[in-house]
């Protein structure tokens, strides 16, 4: 575990009301996990249903949701870059970026993005934000390369060897994945000072979630 887990881990021992009714949390989905589960992310399951699927602890989601919001909001809306090669992931992706004005990738990751001065699309983030370390692969590879931290959305069956935080949660779910981005574009700025107030806020989960 590295520093930054540690830390969020000391967070965590101070416990805070949810960001959200616990209600919410559970008709999005967030905590419905796959039926495989990988040794990385068993601290965050608390069962297994009869169908086979792993739940996640939302609990915990939430607590990592509220870290990754503070850490995100320490940084300017331009050095952040998020991707999401998922379907489903992509409008959240969007909102979220133009909402705050962060650089984004919603479809294929184009290889040499972090990497490669001479591509049109080169950028230069502080952070990378993926919506899943398999799909997003590419994204993470290229950050490590250039040093940067990752906070990914981790799935029961993801590895988390290169993620900086984790955030427990279904990235594969149309709602799962809206409900995340719009937090996390809530508690980024609310920590920039952008918005006093969950009310003064004033998105909702529906504006981030993917049309079918």
């Amino acid at each position: 575990m590295d520093n930054t887990e540690q830390a969020v881990q000391a967070e965590q021992e101070t416990k805070q009301p949810l960001l959200i009714p616990e209600e919410s949390y559970l008709s999005s989905g967030v905590h419905i996990g796959t039926q495989q589960k990988s040794a990385d992310m068993k601290r965050f399951l608390f069962k297994v249903r009869s169908d086979g699927l792993y739940m996640l602890d939302f609990k915990q989601t939430d607590q990592r949701i509220r870290t990754a919001g503070k850490f995100l909001s320490t940084f300017a809306p331009e050095e952040i870059l998020v991707v999401s090669a998922r379907q489903y992931g992509q409008k959240p992706v969007r909102t979220f970026a133009k909402k705050i004005g962060a650089h984004y990738f919603a479809g294929r990751f184009v290889p040499g993005t972090l990497t490669n001065p001479t591509l049109g699309d080169y950028i230069e983030p502080r952070l990378l934000l993926v919506t899943d370390p398999a799909a997003d692969q590419q994204a993470v590879r290229e950050a490590l390369n250039v040093g940067i931290p990752i906070i990914g959305l981790c799935d029961a069956n993801n590895e988390t060897k290169n993620m900086d935080i984790i955030i427990p949660a279904n990235n594969k779910g149309r709602r799962a994945l809206a409900t995340v981005y719009w937090l996390l574009t809530r508690e980024y700025m609310k920590g920039r000072g952008l918005v006093k107030s969950d009310e003064e806020f004033g998105m909702e989960v529906e504006d981030f979630e993917a049309q079918l």
